[in-house]
């Protein structure tokens, strides 16, 4: 078998055994475009912000899609001071601010932070 039906044949073989399907790899076009989103969220202005916004970007960036690149930088635009605020907790994210990735990055940082309660308790 060659190789294109071999792959064929294994995503087949994998669709018929309802295995989940796997994301396509990430477009090189869009890897300048990955490298200045995590060093705009890795330097964003304040320390705190840079662990927060840069933590989220680093763990997922590679696996966005272009329209999920789209959002974050959306959010990205955002004022520090603000994003902080949501992010920790200490203020809701208020309508007009609210989208799925604004969401997606306050439940990992609540997810880090339960993380690191825990890990705190362990050492006690």
């Amino acid at each position: 078998m060659t190789a294109p039906a071999m792959k064929s044949h294994a995503s087949s073989a994998s669709a018929a055994a309802g295995a989940p399907h796997a994301d396509p790899p990430p477009d090189p076009a869009n890897e300048p475009r990955r490298r200045r989103l995590l060093f705009r969220a890795t330097h964003r202005g304040t320390h705190e912000t840079d662990l927060l916004i840069g933590g989220f970007v680093a763990s997922g960036l590679a696996g966005f899609s272009a329209e999920e690149l789209d959002s974050l930088e959306e959010v990205m635009e955002l004022p520090d001071i603000d994003l902080a605020d949501w992010l920790t907790g200490r203020r809701p994210v208020p309508a007009q601010c609210d989208s799925p990735m604004l969401r997606r990055m306050v439940e990992a940082a609540r997810s880090r932070a339960a993380e690191a309660r825990l890990a705190g308790r362990g050492g006690a």
